[in-house]
């Protein structure tokens, strides 16, 4: 099947040839001749199979007919992050070329005065994270009543991460009538019967299984010791020892650790960039631009960039930690492997995160084979504790250095691994001095008895307060024998 059975206009067909593209995915044949016929649409798909061209194209054929009005966008797109969305308006000036549309773009971190002008001019395409799209609702610059078509991209990124509310505002303020367009990688049973409320009589497009990862990613696990710096010595093995490696995605579960990770790999000689959610919109996007062009071709990043970022020549992805959610790692490990390429995929994992792993094979339904030794040739791993680490690039810090004292103070008293009578004299004799001292019975204090009313104690102890209340002098009424001088002066009558 090739795109002009799909129905498109024949300029879009014209962009799309253009863009190299001649055969669609199974998601854009399946999933665009619905949108044509208007219809709601519940896409699902692996990621990286082309589901942002599944509506984009549909849209620009639809959007050839009519013309925009100020401040009343006629198609509403929502995304979860501010890079879905710019990559999002990416594709629609790809694919449009050939057409005079308008499209806006709403996200955080840019001038509300720049969106504003953009939208009073009359807007065809309207790409909008939820935040920024319901403040400009709520300044009254923005009116949602002629949105004919509305997409919500990564459908369950968007619902599973608090943003229902504000989706329920946004399709309260659009037409009942409207198109809804859902498309996602991971749709579980709770997240489908949510999805329900905002889509009527929805056509369901499921081209795979879904929660599965392209059958071209070679995926492994790591065994690790739970120490950050051991994990961190781990990647860097990791990194040197790929012999393919373009470029890679780490990921990491905490925006702390992507930082405390960018910071090693840069000691340590490595290209890298860091991208995570406390980051500005401009920082964001240099990072996005300096890893696209290689200046930087590892990428540290949070699960911001775990989500639909169309970055096609991904080698590898490595997992600094295994995530918590399993949907992510289907997400994240999709940064690789796309339209059709090799990619690797590893996952470094400690004794504790087993449990994850076992999540992530059963959504997946394949089980995942370590990359040399498993979890059961490391040594004897230590009760789990705080995820503290030792600095291996730099020195500990006051609140490390206090942390090891602490640490050396317990080993002092019983060490560990060991039992008393192979510890060392001095230790030994010490904690024998301790328990003698508390074994030791204290002396008995007597408690004060308290002194019962109308005993002779009771009326001296209350004589010497009445006396010690009666040593302040004679009482003084009014101002006493001090006058302030400006009650003495003379005041003027008539």
């Amino acid at each position: 099947m090739s795109f002009a059975e799909l129905g498109l206009s024949e300029k879009v067909l014209t962009a799309v040839t253009a863009a190299g593209y001649s055969t669609p995915t199974p998601i854009q044949a399946q999933a665009i001749p619905h949108v044509l016929a208007r219809k709601d649409v519940l896409g699902i798909a692996q990621t990286g199979t082309g589901k942002t061209a599944a509506f984009t194209l549909p849209m620009l054929t639809i959007l050839e007919t009519g013309r925009a009005r100020a401040r009343m966008p006629r198609t509403l797109i929502l995304e979860p992050t501010r890079e879905l969305a710019a990559q999002v308006e990416e594709n629609f000036t790809r694919y449009g070329v050939n057409q005079k549309l308008s499209v806006a773009l709403l996200i955080g971190g840019v001038s509300f005065g720049d969106q504003d002008a953009k939208i009073t001019r009359g807007v065809d395409v309207l790409i909008a994270t939820p935040g920024r799209l319901l403040d400009h609702v709520e300044r009254g610059k923005l009116l949602l009543t002629g949105v004919e078509l509305l997409v919500i991209d990564e459908a369950d990124r968007m619902l599973d991460m608090g943003f229902i509310p504000d989706i329920e505002r946004v399709c309260k303020l659009v037409p009942f009538t409207r198109q809804t367009l859902f498309f996602t990688a991971t749709m579980p049973p709770e997240i489908t019967r949510i999805s329900e409320q905002f889509l009527h009589n929805p056509v369901r497009v499921e081209v795979s299984r879904p929660a599965t990862a392209a059958t071209t990613i070679t995926q492994r696990l790591i065994a690790s010791n739970p120490q950050d710096f051991e994990k961190r010595e781990t990647l860097r093995k990791l990194i040197k020892g790929a012999t393919d490696l373009q470029n890679a995605i780490v990921f990491c579960n905490r925006k702390r650790d992507v930082a405390t990770l960018h910071k090693s790999l840069l000691r340590h000689g490595f290209p890298a960039v860091a991208l995570h959610g406390d980051m500005d919109q401009y920082a964001r996007m240099a990072a996005l631009e300096s890893f696209r062009t290689g200046e930087n071709p590892i990428l540290v990043a949070s699960d911001v960039a775990a989500r639909g970022l169309d970055i096609p020549a991904v080698s590898h992805v490595f997992n600094f930690d295994v995530p918590t959610h399993a949907e992510d790692y289907v997400h994240r490990i999709g940064r690789t492997g796309r339209a059709g390429r090799e990619g690797a995929s590893f996952t470094i994992v400690t004794r504790h995160d087993d449990k994850l792993v076992t999540a992530i094979e059963k959504l997946t339904g394949q089980s995942i084979a370590y990359e040399g030794a498993g979890l059961d040739a490391l040594p004897p791993g230590a009760p789990r504790e705080e995820r503290r680490g030792k600095r291996d690039d730099k020195r500990p810090s006051s609140r490390d250095r206090g942390r090891g004292e602490r640490d050396r103070g317990r080993s002092e008293r019983r060490p560990r691994g060991h039992s008393e009578t192979e510890a060392a004299p001095a230790v030994v004799e010490a904690v024998e001095e301790r328990r003698d001292a508390a074994r030791r019975p204290r002396p008995q204090v007597e408690a004060e008895q308290p002194i019962r009313p109308g005993t002779p104690e009771r009326k001296e102890r209350d004589g010497r307060r009445r006396n010690r209340d009666d040593d302040d002098g004679p009482q003084v009424k009014g101002l006493g024998d001090h006058v302030p001088a400006f009650l003495l002066r003379p005041v003027r009558i008539g």
